[in-house]
């Protein structure tokens, strides 16, 4: 469940997935979101971002990044109890990483995307962050048997979207199943055998595609 924003008067806001009061420094905080809003909000930004830039009435360059007060004029439009702060919130405080922003600073226009899962087309860049040795993708069981012959694909994504730990990729493969498989994937040998991995995100790595060789078993959930 998403846990409420909340504010402390000294510190700012933070996620309250510990309880109510302030991590810094133990005093109360007052509610900034509740958890159904913060989750509302967060799933139309992603969306806005990933999927339908141009019905939010934002454009996405080739990297995927917006001007930022596009999307905050968009989420404005959407909800009469949100506006620019709420947005900075949800953007600093997300679990996942799902956003980035740029700062603005040195005369730059401050921007916004999402960090993964397009659906759009747009190209982004690299980065330099390690990959382990094995990553994990949570799937439907009645899925196995095309995986096991085709490997994984993107489907409606730009691209294959992998989780760090198997926890993680339960929790994904939730949205498809009440009891889902995780599937482990050889991502040491995959990039031995030339395919790029970019981690994006938090704990969220993407890859074009994940051939059956480097599905090296399926473990339970």
């Amino acid at each position: 469940m998403t846990a409420p924003i909340r504010t402390c008067p000294t510190h700012g806001p933070f996620s309250a997935d510990g309880g109510d009061d302030c991590p810094a420094c133990g005093e109360r905080g007052s509610e900034l979101l509740s958890s159904e809003r913060r989750h509302r909000l967060s799933k139309f930004m992603s969306g806005a971002l990933r999927h339908f830039p141009s019905d939010a009435g934002i454009d996405l360059d080739e990297r995927g990044w917006a001007a930022y007060e596009d999307l905050v004029a968009a989420v404005e439009r959407k909800y009469d109890w949100a506006d620019e702060r709420h947005v900075a919130e949800v953007i600093a405080t997300d679990p996942k990483g799902r956003f980035e922003r740029t700062s603005g600073n040195d005369g730059e226009r401050n921007r916004v995307r999402a960090a993964y899962g397009h659906s759009v087309d747009v190209d982004l860049e690299p980065t330099a962050a390690p990959v382990p040795d094995e990553l994990y993708h949570g799937t439907a069981p009645e899925n196995l048997e095309p995986i096991r012959e085709e490997g994984l694909k993107p489907m409606s994504r730009q691209q294959v979207h992998l989780s760090e730990s198997r926890e993680a990729a339960r929790q994904v493969g939730q949205r498809h199943a009440a009891d889902p498989v995780v599937l482990v994937v050889d991502a040491a040998a995959m990039l031995a055998d030339g395919h790029r991995i970019t981690k994006r995100g938090e704990e969220t790595y993407t890859t074009d595609a994940v051939p059956p060789a480097h599905l090296e078993r399926v473990a339970s959930a």
